[in-house]
């Protein structure tokens, strides 16, 4: 399910299942948690100087019921058969709830059972580290990270006889923690999925991070900053959305950047790197956030990860890497979105082929 939201207010017409209810603060959790990823409206603007170094990206299309559907994707196009690799910057964000209990904390640098913290284990995970062979529909994408596996099997009917293609990310550089004192107006300490978590509306959250960019000049438009919170999720009306990706700045070279939620409980929504993989594929697939308030697909928005957030451990597969088993979303093919199946390895709607019965557009975007 996929819920827009604008820089300041939801749409009207959104409905969700509110999950904050009686006075700020409380700990009780009223009703049913329900898992979802946000959209926010990029804040563009023209009177910004274009940066020097803007993200590397080509331009694709496809067509579908004579229809032509444009696209915009990381790094670039397959047919050339070369890698690109994206820096990456992971910033910690330190969530803290100041209430009748004293102040509650949620951090990502917190120690964990393996001894290690969140941020630490988001680093050694499949998302920027090799060391998984990823197999999609019975062919093998390689040894390498979740994502380029993901893309080499997107458009395996051009990287098959171009292997050289690849879409990496770089070993990511750990900026300093972002600690926000969350004010009682935009959250409070909840119990969502049976997990205790923090809990901060979308917008205000958002702010913070527009403003963390903007003050950090080392983050620059070729670079892709990602913030990381810990046992905490993100509301507008309800909860709990497990992350997002957006952009800011200079409209002829915007700032992409994501979040997403590291929650240390298994089987909960946004469980460990989950929600990650899910962002980072979108980022991918629309890192401009073109594709989705502009450029259109069948299904109206380019989302490879929502059509698999209600099935199954929330779309999640289990990967074991470094002694650690890591849940990976499993993310749709552009066929899923009217491509012809011949763009895909095996004519697949989806990296794990899950489920079979997904057709064109049949879950949305």
């Amino acid at each position: 399910m996929k819920q827009r939201f604008t820089a300041l207010s939801l749409l009207a017409a959104l409905a969700v299942v509110a999950c904050v209810a009686g006075t700020a603060l409380a700990q009780e959790d009223t009703m049913p948690a329900r898992p979802m990823y946000g959209h926010l409206k990029p804040v563009l603007r023209t009177d910004i100087k274009t940066p020097a170094t803007p993200l590397t990206t080509w331009n694709g299309s496809f067509t579908y019921k004579n229809h032509t559907y444009k696209y915009n994707m990381v790094g670039t196009t397959p047919s050339q058969g070369a890698s690109t690799t994206i820096p990456v910057f992971i910033i910690p964000v330190k969530l803290s709830y100041v209430n009748s209990h004293g102040t509650q904390a949620f951090s990502p640098n917190q120690k964990l059972s393996n001894g290690q913290t969140a941020i630490q284990n988001t680093v050694a995970s499949p998302i920027f580290q090799t060391g998984v062979d990823f197999v999609s529909n019975g062919t093998d994408m390689g040894s390498t990270q979740y994502i380029d596996a993901f893309q080499r099997g997107n458009f395996w009917g051009t990287v098959s006889t171009h292997t050289g293609y690849h879409l990496l990310l770089g070993t990511p550089k750990v900026l300093p923690v972002l600690s926000l004192t969350v004010p009682t107006a935009d959250g409070k300490v909840g119990t969502e999925f049976g997990v205790r978590v923090g809990l901060a509306d979308i917008n205000w959250f958002d702010a913070q991070l527009q403003a963390y960019i903007t003050g950090h000049t080392q983050i620059v438009p070729n670079s892709l900053p990602i913030f990381v919170t810990y046992d905490a999720y993100l509301t507008s009306g309800g909860c709990c959305i497990g992350g997002y990706h957006n952009a800011m700045g200079s409209a002829a070279a915007p700032q992409a950047y994501a979040h997403f939620t590291y929650i240390n409980h298994a089987g909960a929504f946004s469980q460990d790197v989950s929600a990650l993989s899910h962002e980072v594929g979108e980022w991918a697939d629309d890192p401009l956030v073109v594709n989705t308030n502009g450029n259109t697909v069948a299904c109206g928005i380019l989302e490879d990860g929502d059509p698999e957030e209600g099935f199954t451990n929330f779309g999640g597969f289990p990967y074991t890497l470094g002694g650690f088993t890591y849940n990976l979303q499993d993310l749709t093919f552009l066929p899923y979105f009217g491509a012809p199946t011949s763009t895909s390895v095996g004519g697949s709607l989806t990296f794990q082929g899950n489920p079979f019965s997904l057709t064109v557009c049949s879950q949305g975007g």
